[in-house]
């Protein structure tokens, strides 16, 4: 059998990897490191990759040369070796020190271990993982210690992570669809410090807007941190989504957002906007005593789950009736939110599902909420942004268009053809 070797008589003739050299150079690992059981320990490993690396190495520099080491096709060619640089480099395996090769000209630009190059295998990519699961970069730093015996620091972490930024202003300015169905709002509260005074800490709120696209899939439009919500601040949210190319929603869902009536009108006059029953039955809860409640929720019940508007505002006056003299600000609650509490009861039972509550923003938040319960203060909005935004990045790949969602489309399409069909012929162009 013919041994592979390297065979470059010319420059134009193939570099082909030496595999047999390879195999010795392993057998006088294992017989420096004493016998077979040095193939247990992690330093025969690191051995066997520092050698790996820098065989290939040199199988770049001999492709890139166009001659063999020591030959003397390379008299005159105008470029040659030039000793090698050490660098360290981080994998999976843990740290190794190799020897790099050099070239006169300096044109040398290896790929298996690029110019600067200090991480191999996805290794700033694992340190992200493991940050966006609600890690600290200390917590990091010693897990990473742990498992693979490599000693990073901190600020090698934090350098990793702040890499992302880029990304991060690329997603948030990405362009969007022209028109979503439903969108929902919601907002996540979180610790965070301000000033140069690290004992100021204050609460901030991230304000979320998830969209389902025409097609059914769930698709976060952004993220916003805002310590005070308003008319004012949900202006410039929906601004920010019209410029990006979000020219209508059909339906809006929240939970009673300050000021959110007001400019959903003002940037998206035809959309509808539907509360959070589920709140709006939390929030009424507040006021009652225990022993009622279950009463209380009986006769709630009747008005969110009436088959028509009619059959729901005659539950509404009933609860009054019943109700109004002992809680007052309870029933009050519902009269005073019945335009945008009772939107839902316009479409199909199919919609009415889907709209009439904030679950599916709420199951976001709360898997968001699950790794960031580590972080319990963030030193600033940007470290708030960096961590959701990772952790959106690991959910949303496995996001798929909802079950039946052909059959609510092709409602709204009946409901609102015009708007609908405006949508599609402008995706389709």
């Amino acid at each position: 059998m013919t041994k592979e070797r390297h065979t470059t008589a010319s420059p134009s003739a193939p570099t082909v990897f030496d595999s047999e050299l390879f195999k010795k150079t392993l057998m006088e690992q294992v017989r420096q490191g004493g016998g077979t059981a040095a193939v247990g320990g992690r330093d025969f490993f690191n051995r066997l990759v520092k050698t790996a690396l820098e065989v290939l190495l040199q199988v770049e520099m001999e492709e890139h040369l166009g001659y063999p080491k020591h030959s003397a096709t390379g008299r005159g060619s105008g470029n040659s070796r030039n000793g090698t640089d050490t660098k360290k480099v981080r994998g999976d395996f843990g740290e190794v020190q190799i020897e790099t090769p050099r070239d006169r000209n300096g044109t040398f630009d290896p790929k298996i271990v690029g110019k600067r190059q200090k991480s191999l295998n996805n290794f700033a990519e694992k340190i992200i993982s493991l940050y966006a699961r609600g890690m600290t970069t200390r917590e990091i730093e010693a897990h990473l210690r742990e498992m693979y015996g490599i000693d990073v620091s901190a600020e090698f972490i934090s350098r990793a992570v702040q890499e992302l930024q880029g990304d991060i202003v690329d997603w948030q300015g990405r362009p969007l669809l022209p028109m979503y169905p439903i969108v929902y709002v919601d907002g996540l509260r979180v610790s965070v410090r301000v000033g140069n005074n690290a004992g100021t800490v204050i609460k901030k709120c991230v304000y979320i807007v998830l969209g389902i696209t025409p097609e059914g899939v769930h698709d976060v439009l952004g993220l916003w941190v805002e310590e005070t919500e308003g008319s004012r601040f949900w202006l410039k949210v929906f601004n920010d989504l019209k410029a990006r190319g979000v020219k209508d929603i059909l339906i809006l869902c929240g939970d009673g957002l300050t000021g959110l009536d007001k400019a959903v009108e003002s940037v998206y006059p035809k959309a509808d906007l539907q509360l959070c029953v589920v709140h709006q039955i939390r929030n009424a809860l507040k006021f009652v005593s225990y022993k009622d409640r279950k009463a209380f929720c009986a006769d709630m019940r009747l008005i969110y789950c009436a088959p028509t508007i009619e059959a729901a505002e005659q539950a509404l006056q009933a609860l009054e009736e019943k109700w109004g003299k002992r809680y007052p600000a309870s029933v009050a609650s519902w009269r005073n939110n019945w335009q945008y509490l009772s939107t839902f009861f316009k479409y199909p039972v199919d919609i009415r599902k889907i709209i009439y509550t904030t679950n599916s923003i709420e199951s976001l938040n709360g898997r968001l909420r699950k790794n960031t319960s580590n972080r319990k203060i963030f030193p600033n909005d940007e470290a708030i942004i960096r961590l959701l935004y990772l952790n959106i990045r690991n959910f949303s790949h496995r996001w798929t268009a909802r079950q039946g969602w052909d059959s609510v489309m092709s409602q709204l399409s009946i409901m609102y053809p015009d708007r609908v069909r405006a949508e599609a012929m402008e995706a389709a162009a």
